[in-house]
């Protein structure tokens, strides 16, 4: 299909390795992620990355990249114009906590150090990356989302759901002070948030807003997160490395618009590209 504007995830898709858009999944050096980036944009066809990433965060890659939007907060923050442009969506977080952004409500619960004391070993902080974080707790570790979710909703917190945002690459260094094994091998990432904010709800606020329709759109992803942008899209490619993941290829059977690459990380995301020009 030929797409009026791509949506992509950032880490384990567009950047491989240490967040490098310039090497492979093996750290070969690669130029073909940064001459389809280029074909993209001289085709006039806008990009908007999508992130788990912090709203300045991803504001500033978006500068780096050229792209026309930024998501960030796995779709709770939508901006535009450079940032200045910004929408702020708080989900299904409660009435009463109005005003008041969803991490300070989690911190004055408490409820992420009771999940951390229910996964002892087997949960931590994603330091130092969650420090600025306004929407969701950023963790990371080896839990069952669903098995989290039914413990919050026993909690009386059903309004909060774990999302997975997949593994951390083997390539990062264990972080000091750690509790976790490194036996289990690379942790995986989790966003505890407010149910109702989601990758797809954000793309399909922002089509609405531009005007365009989700049959011209495709997006980019290669975790269990990315799987939500496809009913916002008329194609959705889940990069290689992502559709190995346990449990990833009967999720994708469920997803009838989604298609996995040849490539993995940086390369998949090039074919993605192309193939979508």
């Amino acid at each position: 299909m030929t797409a009026r504007i791509v949506y992509t995830d950032l880490d384990g898709t567009m950047v491989g390795p240490r967040g490098s858009f310039w090497h492979t999944a093996g750290r070969e050096l690669t130029d073909g992620p940064a001459a389809a980036l280029l074909d993209l944009h001289r085709a006039g066809v806008a990009l908007v990355l999508v992130s788990g990433r912090t709203f300045e965060q991803v504001v500033e890659a978006a500068r780096i990249f050229a792209a026309d939007g930024a998501i960030a907060e796995l779709g709770a923050t939508i901006s535009w114009d450079g940032g200045r442009g910004v929408r702020h969506l708080t989900g299904e977080m409660p009435a009463e906590h109005a005003g008041r952004t969803p991490m300070e409500v989690l911190l004055e619960d408490g409820v992420v150090q009771r999940l951390f004391e229910e996964h002892a070993g087997r949960l931590e902080w994603h330091a130092p990356w969650h420090t600025t974080h306004t929407t969701d707790a950023l963790l990371r570790g080896h839990v069952d989302p669903l098995a989290v979710d039914a413990w919050l909703a026993q909690q009386g917190l059903g309004w909060l759901t774990l999302k997975d945002n997949g593994a951390l690459p083997a390539t990062v260094p264990a972080a000091s002070g750690t509790v976790l094994d490194p036996a289990d091998g690379p942790p995986r990432i989790y966003h505890l948030m407010p149910r109702g904010i989601s990758k797809g709800l954000a793309i399909a606020w922002d089509l609405e807003r531009r005007g365009i329709a989700p049959a011209d759109a495709v997006a980019i992803g290669d975790s269990v997160s990315d799987l939500e942008m496809a009913p916002a899209v008329g194609r959705l490619w889940i990069t290689a490395n992502g559709a190995t993941v346990d449990g990833m290829a009967e999720l994708l059977a469920a997803v009838p618009n989604a298609v996995v690459t040849d490539g993995a990380v940086g390369e998949g995301w090039a074919e993605a590209v192309r193939a979508s020009l």
